[in-house]
């Protein structure tokens, strides 16, 4: 599924991902590949990326959590997230 990451400044990510953790509301959620489609508000907390590797010119915004999986984190302090039909989009800050 792929997976596109906004701030206000930039593109902080954009590729595929096996799933995705996100501080929602009422807690943390995971989408996962087939998920139905969602819009959801989020709050304070972390971005977790579950995906082989980051590229590039993305690598700088995250950090490698201490996970056996390949998991990369990226902080934020609210946002959105928009999922259906295998591709996401969050806008955050």
């Amino acid at each position: 599924m792929n997976i596109k990451i906004l701030t206000p400044e930039h593109v902080v990510f954009e590729g595929e991902v096996n799933s995705v953790l996100l501080p929602g509301k009422n807690g943390e959620f995971h989408i996962m590949k087939n998920h139905a489609g969602i819009v959801s508000s989020l709050v304070g907390g972390k971005v977790k990326l579950y995906t082989n590797s980051v590229s590039e010119p993305f690598a700088k915004n995250f950090s490698k959590e201490n996970e056996k999986d390949s998991v990369f984190s990226y902080p934020i302090k609210s946002g959105v997230v928009e999922f259906n039909h295998e591709k996401g989009i969050i806008l955050c800050e």
